[in-house]
């Protein structure tokens, strides 16, 4: 390993000489109390800007060990860690000149959820340290400025770093409230197993958002209060006790007026599936880990998906038990989102009737009388609703508006009104029973089938040893790996388009090394969970340098996200 003063002694050496030049700086080096790595070097001061990590060994970085110890308090600390480094280095971006990127300091930029990231990891047992960022080596057009340079590196940096990144400089009272919360966190999220709860929300808990771009909490918004009825009471190991309220797994109806606050409530149990951070609103929103927002998705590719449990006998003689199609109906496509769910092993089902399908979600009466049921191949998903709860453990939250027949299957219903909820499961019971019920004649719908989850795919090509696929992200909405573009934007919880990265990533690495012919989707999705588990985000990245802006999904993205490429066999 070269010494920093190496590091100068180039910088000197290629001053005013052509950018390529910069090249020569590529390497590991050391600094006081850290390593600088210049893993690679951008070709051209417009061009993506150079990818510099900084390692930090545990001992002098200094963080306690009851932060770095277990794994949910070492990434809500690295999560701490790189919003501090962002700040930090916000403020020294740009300051140096030049032509393209010159001077920039670009770092993760978190939102309200905390996350696994390849921006910043910390070694378990070690407390080791390291950052990835990237910074615009600086040119005055495209002629090497190594002045400014230096001043970022030797300036700059040392000081973001010696502020951000050792315990002794750091608020030390804060990073205290992240572990706590981290702890807290995760308390809830083994009281809903034990508690058999589909989902926990706080009492004080502020779920409207400050606006459609902002992920921020609505100033002045109505505060949740959980229903007496629905109450639950939690010790936190650190909190103390709070209250809320606590969904049970079953099946539960979410109804009101309109703007009263159901698709509101929803988000945030989507969201629930991620820990947030402290003032978000949404700390002690925590919902089953495993959950899927599940919507229509038209015209979305399927592969070999078993939709037998909810559509037979199409017209057109397609086979539902290994149903493929290039462009998804409405009811198809929303067929496929369960299995798929169930496929990728969740526990509960969050519906939206406003972002469903229609005749997937009910067919009434009126129109089974008129349109006889042997002439519609859909079987509506509330006539499978208890089956999925009963026999396969899925639960599921809905939020209706205008449909009243799920009043028959749900176990628990709560009303919105003004923000606040009210359980009106007894009253909702009443008023079904009382209204002309057309269900109670009807026979009973035989157990479909278990779904059929062995889907096997041809052997993808394997890579050369030059291989240059090239992962291009677009936001949450999409990635392009190779120009071949995987649609997102409608799987709901996908939070960051760092994840969006990493998931291309993955795809990347499964066509290369998993997909064999042999091994199904569920082993493919569950090799790539338990390698970016033991090893990182970074695990399925095999380039000279690990990406600063990957940001680890689950496991249940990860199935989405196979299931959407439309270049697999």
């Amino acid at each position: 390993m070269k010494q920093a003063e190496e590091l100068q002694q180039i910088l000197r050496r290629i001053d005013h000489k052509g950018y390529p030049a910069y090249k020569d700086t590529a390497g590991a080096y050391q600094f006081r109390d850290y390593v600088l790595s210049i893993d690679h070097v951008q070709g051209d001061p417009f061009a993506s800007p150079s990818k510099v990590s900084i390692h930090i060994d545990g001992k002098k970085a200094g963080f306690p060990a009851d932060m770095t110890g277990e794994k949910h308090t070492r990434i809500a600390l690295a999560d701490a860690l790189i919003r501090r480094f962002g700040k930090e280095a916000e403020q020294y971006s740009h300051k140096a000149k030049g032509s393209g990127k010159s001077g920039l300091l670009s770092v993760s930029r978190p939102g309200q959820e905390v996350l696994e990231r390849s921006a910043c990891e910390i070694s378990p047992g070690s407390g080791d340290l390291v950052v990835r960022l990237e910074i615009g080596f600086p040119a005055n057009g495209r002629t090497i400025n190594s002045g400014e340079l230096i001043k970022i590196l030797f300036r700059f940096l040392p000081e973001c770093v010696q502020n951000a990144l050792f315990y002794k400089n750091a608020d030390q009272k804060h990073l205290k409230a992240v572990k706590e919360l981290a702890q807290d966190q995760h308390f809830i999220r083994g009281q809903l197993k034990e508690r058999k709860l589909a989902a926990f929300v706080a009492d004080g808990a502020v779920l409207p958002r400050e606006s459609g771009i902002s992920d921020r909490p609505m100033k002045q918004a109505v505060a949740f209060l959980s229903p007496e009825s629905m109450a639950v009471e939690l010790d936190l190991p650190y909190a103390g006790r709070i209250r809320g309220m606590g969904i049970p797994q079953g099946i539960t109806l979410i109804v009101g007026g309109g703007y009263h606050g159901k698709s509101t409530l929803l988000k945030a149990l989507e969201r629930g599936v991620y820990n947030h951070i402290a003032k978000d609103g949404r700390e002690y929103v925590i919902t089953d880990d495993t959950a899927v927002k599940i919507r229509a998705e038209d015209g979305r590719s399927i592969r070999g998906t078993d939709i037998s449990m909810f559509i037979n006998g199409l017209p057109n003689g397609k086979d539902t038990r290994s149903f493929a199609t290039e462009d998804a109906s409405g009811s198809t496509s929303q067929a496929a989102n369960v299995i798929e769910a169930m496929e990728a092993g969740t526990r509960l089902f969050l519906i939206d009737e406003d972002t469903s399908a229609t005749n997937f979600m009910i067919r009434d009466e009126l129109m089974a009388r008129v349109v006889h049921p042997k002439m519609e191949p859909i079987t509506p998903f509330i006539d499978r609703v208890e089956e999925l709860a009963d026999g396969y453990g899925v639960s599921t939250i809905l939020v209706a508006g205008s449909c009243g027949s799920y009043f028959y299957k749900a176990d628990h219903v709560i009303q919105m009104m003004q923000y606040q909820p009210k359980e009106i499961t007894q009253l909702a019971k009443q008023e079904a029973e009382r209204f002309l019920d057309l269900t109670k004649d009807k026979p009973a719908l035989p157990a479909a089938e278990r779904p059929a989850f062995h889907r096997v795919f041809a052997a993808a090509r394997k890579a050369s040893q030059n291989d240059r696929t090239k992962i291009k992200g677009m936001g949450k909405d999409a990635v392009s790996i190779d120009r071949d573009a995987i649609e997102l934007r409608y799987v709901e919880q996908l939070v960051d388009s760092e994840q969006t990265m990493a998931l291309g990533y993955m795809v990347k690495y499964a066509k290369q090394h998993l997909f064999d012919g042999k091994r199904d989707m569920q082993e493919i999705a569950g090799l790539l969970e338990r390698l970016v588990e033991e090893k990182g985000v970074g695990a399925v990245c095999e380039g000279r340098y690990l990406p600063c802006n990957l940001a680890r999904p689950r496991v249940q993205e990860i199935f989405a996200c196979l299931n959407r490429c439309r270049t697999l066999g």
